[in-house]
């Protein structure tokens, strides 16, 4: 069969019509697939649109056969601004194809070339791409080749993950798992798991992000550009040079979270794309630890054979795929109104929140409350005895947690960043809980409302417009 490929899948062209879809202009030609620019045959919609077809001459690489059938199998059932859309797919029995909306922003491939970018912006990609993963995550698909030429931007700014060649459904046929015994990814970007052939891992693809952190910061791949099993392995045991030894003014907070996503241990790493992304968008928040301050040294020969020897007898710790990791690494956000609520709300809200956090081993919790401004016109900031509103609802929202925080600690879950706090400015509190809810990827909020009186009725209609606007689980506690 594999002689009669070449007469079976001639070279498309330029006015040639496939199924139901027109080539009009090749946009891209790959070592895998190539990318053409079609329109539908019969008019009847003007939507941009790309082809994209496996480049088959005859005894190429199976896998990438595989990886191909892998793709059209798992973007079917992707939908969200954050992957291309699936229109349509030809099968192998005729032309193989895949044709799928076309993002006009291009792929960050080409800020490699211009490595070390502005810290700022490694930043807004690190949240971007984040977000863009915990999307991905939770629609039960891991992608395992994260990497700069598999992100674009659309106009409006959101990072889209393209080429599912390689990736995992939770709920479908790995079938390169099944029919090959290699590790599959791209060298610089493999996490530690797939080089031992764990492909069950969300946070894989958290690892690939830390590489183009690190790579976009420094200038230089952590861990190079293996090309052999043997040097795929080396990141098992050795550690990377310190973003800030190869430039200085990458502030420590960020060399935490580039080094904590680089961790050979995937549960050292951020237990899910939407807390990394959370603590990218909130750097004050970030708990530093020795990491931050790390600095390159020689390692000594008995440390590096230490290391070695102990990669050797690990055996990675399975997952349970990209449902189940992401399902106990929830965000939990409790709005409260501190300044105002009864104590015996304050405290119901609190109990509810231990109850959640002692079913939700890894998960985080958002501490918030909204300081109401006006539209029009000049805010008081000052108590009357002269001191911060906003400092002193800080220092109320801490207080009210602070049952929580020696909970965690007594139970040994007291780490880094477990519990962080947030005073929000907003004329309207409900839309200021929803959005923030939204940008951070909360997936349950937890607030109180009352029950009567004029001031309590319009404080349970925040909680009712939160409830109903948000998209994510709402519990309204009430008294």
């Amino acid at each position: 069969m594999a002689s009669e490929a070449p007469a079976r899948f001639a070279p498309l062209q330029v006015g040639q019509v496939v199924d139901a879809y027109r080539i009009e202009e090749r946009l891209h030609q790959g070592g895998m697939a190539n990318l053409w620019r079609v329109t539908r045959a019969d008019g009847t919609a003007t939507e941009p649109l790309i082809m994209k077809v496996p480049r088959i001459k005859g005894g190429e690489d199976p896998a990438s056969i595989v990886g191909f059938e892998v793709e059209q199998m798992i973007m079917p059932a992707l939908g969200g601004l954050h992957v291309p859309k699936f229109i349509a797919k030809g099968d192998f029995t005729g032309q193989p194809y895949i044709v799928m909306e076309h993002i006009a922003g291009g792929s960050l491939r080409p800020r490699l070339d211009d490595a070390p970018i502005p810290l700022d912006e490694v930043v807004q990609i690190g949240a971007k791409v984040a977000t863009a993963l915990h999307d991905l995550h939770r629609q039960h698909v891991i992608h395992l080749d994260v990497k700069p030429s598999n992100v674009l931007f659309r106009p409006t700014g959101e990072a889209v993950l393209i080429d599912f060649g390689l990736s995992r459904h939770d709920r479908l046929p790995d079938l390169l798992e099944e029919e090959f015994e290699l590790p599959m990814g791209t060298g610089p970007y493999m996490s530690p798991e797939q080089v031992q052939f764990v492909r069950n891992d969300p946070r894989s693809d958290l690892f690939a992000l830390g590489v183009m952190l690190y790579h976009f910061s420094t200038g230089v791949r952590p861990f190079g550009a293996p090309t052999t099993v043997r040097g795929l392995r080396k990141r098992l045991y050795e550690q990377p040079v310190p973003p800030r030894t190869l430039r200085p003014e990458t502030p420590p907070w960020l060399q935490e979270l580039i080094l904590r996503c680089l961790e050979v241990q995937p549960a050292k790493r951020p237990a899910s794309a939407a807390q990394l992304a959370f603590e990218l968008q909130h750097p004050e928040q970030v708990v530093l630890t020795e990491r931050a301050e790390r600095q390159a040294r020689k390692t000594g020969r008995f440390e590096l054979f230490k290391r070695w020897f102990g990669a050797v007898g690990a055996e990675p710790v399975v997952a349970g795929g990209a449902t189940t990791q992401t399902a106990r690494a929830p965000i939990l956000l409790a709005a409260l109104d501190v300044a105002g609520a009864e104590p015996g709300l304050l405290e119901a809200v609190r109990e509810t929140v231990e109850r959640l956090l002692r079913t939700e081993p890894s998960a985080r919790l958002a501490c918030l409350t909204v300081m109401k401004t006006h539209l029009i016109g000049t805010d008081e900031l000052v108590e009357p005895d002269g001191s911060s509103k906003h400092l002193n609802l800080l220092v109320q929202l801490k207080h009210w947690a602070h049952p929580i925080v020696k909970a965690l600690e007594a139970q040994g879950r007291g780490d880094a960043g477990r519990v962080t706090f947030h005073v929000l400015e907003a004329p309207d509190p409900a839309n200021a809980i929803v959005e923030y809810a939204a940008k951070n990827q909360v997936d349950h909020v937890v607030m109180g409302a009352r029950s009567s009186g004029g001031l309590r009725r319009y404080l349970g209609s925040v909680s009712a417009q939160v409830a109903a606007e948000a998209d994510c689980t709402v519990t309204v506690v009430r008294t």
